[in-house]
């Protein structure tokens, strides 16, 4: 059997991403696609377990470096039990963050490194990495309204830190794509959600070409 595609979609608080990889899913299925939407952290029993950790934490919440041994190790329950077994069985995977969140939050605007988060998600996944990354980019200003709408005040412990912080994640993400042009796809997502779509649709044009034939 022909091994399904990987799609991930990445960019900080409130550039749409989310509802972007459930539009793709949509049209992937209406295309005759079978397509699994999921996300991290999460997809998976333990990883959601972790998720609520990692957005709700304990006490004083966690460091950096738990942040980053965390997501590594939700990372790694749901690629062993949800994402390989999807791409095995020829499905799509789109997935709403991968490993390039855990390389722009803990490793940029954390300060753990990339080097460091790398090695931690070849150890717990296997180095695995999306056939293609679409990073969704908007402007600060069109992020800090489109959250105050969703939180309403009510943002979760990485959602809702400062500005500076933010700031460093976009950076990191951008950082990542410059450096790796082959990987990414960057869409400028400061428009209706109809139009930053067909923005997708038209960076997947050639994997989407491939699934056709």
């Amino acid at each position: 059997m022909k091994r399904g595609r990987f799609i991930a979609f990445e960019g900080g608080e409130g550039t749409g991403k989310s509802t972007q990889a459930r539009m793709l899913a949509e049209t992937l299925r209406r295309r005759g696609i079978d397509a699994v939407l999921t996300r991290e952290p999460g997809g998976t029993p333990g990883a959601e377990a972790i998720r609520s950790l990692l957005l709700d934490p304990p006490g004083e919440g966690w460091g950096a470096s738990a942040e980053a041994l965390l997501f590594a190790a939700a990372r790694a329950d749901h690629v062993a039990r949800l994402i390989h077994p999807a791409l095995e069985r020829g499905q799509w995977v789109v997935c709403d963050r991968f490993v390039d969140s855990s390389r722009a939050y803990q490793g940029g605007a954390g300060g753990v490194g990339d080097d460091a988060v790398r090695a931690l998600h070849a150890i717990g996944s296997g180095g695995l990495r999306p056939d293609l990354t679409v990073l969704i980019e908007v402007p600060p200003q069109t992020a800090a309204a489109r959250l105050a709408r969703r939180d309403a005040g009510r943002s979760d412990a990485i959602g809702g830190r400062d500005a500076g912080y933010h700031a460093q994640v976009a950076k990191s993400f951008r950082a990542l794509a410059v450096g790796e042009p082959a990987a990414f796809r960057v869409v400028d997502g400061d428009a209706p959600v109809d139009e930053v779509h067909a923005r997708v649709l038209e960076a997947l044009a050639t994997l989407l070409d491939e699934a056709s034939t």
